[in-house]
């Protein structure tokens, strides 16, 4: 049956687009040329295996090419790569009436008893064709005691017996039945294959139809070339010579073109007031909320690759007339931004499924869109901080995408610098700097020390600086400058023991009075000597508790306490009276 005859089909004998336009040959299978050239080179080389596995996303094309592999199988001109599809046979097939080509749909027939029945036939030879061939679509639906029954079975067939399996989720089939077949994977269709195919439907119906049209109806299929024709035989129900692009979006429930490019530019330019009222008049219209968050999510999607520098190709939701709108918001924003919008937008469309609330999610996503900070800035500024020396006290500057390096000046406070001999604060401000170049300041000279500024400097420090200085000098002894001229600082021995023989804590004390003086102090650190005039000393009495354990070892107070059974817990030490 041509083209022009499956077009006059109406009526009783009406037969739905999907039907009337499936593939016939090898050749028209869309999208899966892979599958048909190997198949074709098996038919060929007479090496045609005795069970196939189709497996792939629905609508595209697994039953197709089952029945294609068939009738090119059990043509009487054949076996072929290219099925007559004018033969007896070949008709009976494509229609799906053939008695020796069974399809059995594995979701109903999925027991045990199917399957032995199954087995009864195999035995049984074709009554007219060549092959008896067994189609079994959606495989996986089959019990495990359906699978073990059909192994040996499938494993050796008779010579005139073909499998070929279909499934959607070959995962859920054993893996004694995978390794019994030859898979082959039915990839995704594209979407410009799709709309090239709608429109050789909609030119065979006698309809003329808007690129933008079939484009849209391709992108919503989502690679399945079935879901992409159903869609057009529903607009094709409605009687009309001419397919719009506002027909489409009417029927889909989403916005058109013009009015998602009026909501995704305040989007851009952070107007959360904006955005907002053009998501109520694209709802206003007839827009469906959860199909609007997927229609800016693919939007978005696009933008991101012509960010990172993908030519125009790699757009799957933008219309032709929307690209060059694609191209200037993805100079605008970055990449870490758009990676954050379209994380938002992704987080809102998989909340929505689950929520009552669908519109108060989607405004929420608008408004938090509207907020992101400009996060490639930000990046920007990190990577200038890692490759930063580290005694640079000044923040980077920060740079504009796709302009000159702002001058700002740095966010932290300038260095505060005392004189260490007068009371006067002296704070320096920081010149403002541009580009990425970072000037590192030259080394701080050494500060000389006295007898009479050590101690102002150390109170200084005291005044200034808490948490670890002001813990080190609750255990300072004394602070002094030696004849070299550095600050000694002696600490209790005990303290200098534990804490300041580490480096990590003298370099930090170190760093602490750099802060304060803003030039490098000698250091020394060591601890009191020891006093040995102390060690004379008469030694403190004995606590009371220490008394008690005392009378308790005493043999005579052990024995009374055997004798009484007496618990040492409960003694109570009561001192003599003096």
């Amino acid at each position: 049956m041509t083209e022009e005859d499956r077009s006059t089909t109406t009526g009783a004998d009406y037969v739905v687009v999907a039907r009337r336009y499936r593939p016939q040959g090898f050749d028209e299978l869309i999208g899966q040329q892979h599958v048909s050239q190997a198949l074709k080179r098996a038919i060929s080389s007479d090496r045609v295996g005795h069970a196939y596995l189709f497996t792939g996303a629905r609508g595209v094309g697994k039953t197709s090419a089952a029945r294609i592999l068939a009738k090119a199988l059990n043509c009487e001109q054949g076996p072929t790569p290219q099925p007559c599809n004018e033969c007896e046979i070949c008709q009976s097939i494509a229609a799906g009436d053939d008695v020796d080509v069974l399809e059995i749909d594995g979701a109903s027939n999925r027991g045990i008893d199917e399957i032995r029945q199954l087995r009864q036939n195999v035995a049984v030879r074709p009554s007219r064709a060549r092959l008896k061939v067994y189609i079994i679509d959606e495989v996986h639906m089959l019990t495990k005691e359906a699978f073990n029954a059909l192994l040996k079975t499938l494993e050796e067939p008779p010579e005139h017996v073909k499998f070929i399996f279909a499934t959607t989720e070959a995962n859920k089939i054993p893996i004694t039945i995978l390794s019994r077949c030859q898979r082959f994977d039915f990839a995704g269709i594209e979407s410009t294959a799709i709309q090239k195919r709608l429109a050789q439907i909609a030119e065979a119906e006698g309809v003329s139809a808007e690129p933008d049209a079939l484009q849209i109806l391709a992108m919503r299929a989502a690679g399945s070339m079935r879901d992409s024709q159903s869609l057009l035989e529903q607009l094709l129900s409605g009687g009309g010579n001419t397919i719009t692009a506002a027909d489409v979006t009417e029927m889909l429930g989403i916005a058109p073109a013009a009015r998602l490019s009026q909501l995704v530019l305040p989007l851009v330019n952070r107007d959360a007031a904006t955005a907002l009222s053009e998501l109520d008049a694209a709802l206003a219209e007839g827009a469906e909320v959860s199909q609007l968050i997927d229609q800016l999510l693919g939007y978005f999607r696009d933008v991101m690759t012509q960010a990172v520098g993908c030519d125009e190709s790699r757009l799957l939701y933008a219309l032709p007339g929307q690209r060059q709108e694609v191209r200037e918001i993805a100079q605008q924003l970055g990449v870490h931004t758009l990676l954050a919008i379209v994380q938002v937008l992704d987080q809102t469309a998989a909340r929505m499924r689950v929520s009552t609330h669908a519109r108060t999610l989607a405004e929420m996503a608008v408004v938090r869109v509207c907020q992101l900070d400009n996060l490639d800035e930000l990046a920007m500024l990190l990577e200038q901080l890692r490759e930063s020396p580290t005694n640079s006290r000044e923040a980077p500057p920060a740079i504009k995408k796709n302009g000159p390096p702002s001058q700002l000046r740095s966010t932290r406070p300038a260095p505060i610098v005392r004189d260490p001999v007068s009371p006067r604060t002296i704070q320096a401000a920081p010149e403002p700097t541009t580009g990425v170049a970072i000037e590192t300041a030259s080394p701080a000279p050494t500060l000389a020390l006295t007898a009479e500024n050590v101690e102002q400097i150390w109170k200084q420090a005291l005044d200034s600086l808490n948490g670890m200085v002001a813990d080190h000098a609750s255990h300072v002894d004394e602070v002094a400058v030696d004849a070299e001229g550095r600050m000694v600082i002696t600490f209790s021995e005990s303290f200098y023991r534990d804490s300041c023989e580490r480096p990590s804590n003298r370099s930090r004390l170190e760093s602490a009075l750099v802060e304060v003086c803003g030039r490098k102090v000698p250091l020394m650190l060591q601890a009191a000597k020891r006093d040995e005039s102390a060690s004379t000393a008469p030694a403190a009495p004995p606590s009371r508790r220490q008394q008690q354990m005392e009378l308790v070892s005493q043999p005579f107070v052990k024995k009374a306490i055997e004798l009484f059974d007496g618990d040492t817990q409960r003694i109570k030490y009561i001192p003599p009276v003096q």
